[in-house]
């Protein structure tokens, strides 16, 4: 595939780095990897890059710093999952019996 579309293969080659960046946390090499992708990336790669530039501190800090607030997150989409389930349908009783014993 990557032989038949030279987009695909580019993609590819700036995708691994950020996928690097993510995995290494090495927030301090993002803005590199950004301009690399604003030369020559295709459309998809660009518009993510340049997604990044508009929060550019956060992003850098989420790349770099320990903290990350994915558990809470969990918790959040797992009670709104259970609060829409239950809309219309049940009363507020029963919607805190169903969230706090798992909490």
């Amino acid at each position: 595939m990557r032989l038949t579309c030279p987009d695909i293969a580019r993609a590819c080659d700036l995708a691994w780095p950020f996928h690097d960046l993510l995995q290494q946390r090495r927030g301090h090499q993002l803005l590199t990897r950004i301009c690399e992708a604003e030369r020559d990336a295709p459309a998809p790669i660009l518009s993510f890059a340049q997604g990044l530039c508009l929060d550019l501190d956060a992003v850098t800090a989420g790349l770099s710093l320990p903290w990350s607030s994915g558990i809470v997150e969990g918790h959040v989409n797992r009670i709104k999952t259970i609060k829409r389930a239950m809309y219309g349908r049940a009363s507020f009783r029963l919607l805190r019996t169903r969230i706090l014993p798992r909490s």
